[in-house]
């Protein structure tokens, strides 16, 4: 089987595997628990901070048949949760807004969201980088947005909230995604080293942490370069040379 890199084989799946977002995957959960799942969410913060991880997970916990006795966790068993983390559930579109950010692709995709889902209760759309979207894109979208079908749910992703238009805010919930700490990353790769038979002292774990500056993703990616460098043994001074740092 190919390698897969730590940053897809490590992807949380549930909520309560998600790192330092506590409040964001709590309220969604409380939302899902009380029966108050909005129409539209806006996902915001800076690169590689659980955005569109969030994004998959809940719509695995709105269409997935056990999550009410899980605690609105998805059970990431049965077949729909299945088909969305495989990518080739017919209910759950994610669509990249730097390469469909135009009028046409928005026509497209609001002529989709007609039909009702086909295995779970909700058709979610996510929109990775929707602050891409042209003007006109934005604005062929806000009719369905604001009235949506009842078995849609938006979920719009970006890293820059300001270029994203107001009319659209003003339709969406918004969550703003914080940097993880520290001690948080740290923790997370004392998990995978342990579970990956790594062995790397804390220190050079928190060498890895502090050059992540606070992504999760990015922690992971350097985390996999750095065991690609020394192999199952991380030294401390191999890692600097690895990440060609000067020791102070």
């Amino acid at each position: 089987m190919a390698y897969q890199v730590l940053a897809r084989k490590w992807r949380p799946q549930r909520f309560d595997d998600v790192v330092g977002q506590q409040a964001v995957t709590r309220t969604l959960r409380n939302a899902l628990a009380s029966g108050r799942l909005a129409h539209a969410y806006l996902f915001t913060g800076p690169r590689g901070c659980g955005k569109t991880t969030v994004a998959r997970i809940l719509a695995k916990a709105i269409n997935c048949p056990n999550a009410p006795k899980n605690g609105f966790e998805p059970c990431n068993t049965c077949e729909v949760c299945t088909a969305i983390t495989q990518g080739r559930s017919m209910d759950v579109s994610e669509i990249d807004g730097a390469s469909n950010n135009g009028v046409d692709d928005v026509r497209t995709l609001r002529d989709n969201v007609k039909y009702p889902p086909m295995q779970g209760a909700y058709k979610v759309i996510i929109i990775d980088e929707v602050h891409m979207l042209s003007t006109s894109a934005f604005n062929a979208l806000l009719k369905t947005l604001e009235e949506p079908p009842k078995h849609l749910v938006f979920v719009f992703a970006t890293t820059e909230v300001q270029k994203v238009l107001p009319t659209i805010l003003s339709r969406t919930q918004r969550y703003d995604f914080r940097r993880i700490q520290l001690e948080e990353i740290v923790g997370n790769l004392r998990k995978i080293s342990d579970a990956d038979g790594i062995t790397i002292t804390d220190e050079a774990l928190l060498i890895v942490a502090k050059k992540a500056d606070g992504s999760m993703r990015d922690a992971q990616s350097i985390f996999d370069q750095c065991v690609a460098y020394c192999g199952l043994e991380v030294e401390t001074a191999r890692l600097r040379e690895a990440l060609n740092l000067i020791d102070l």
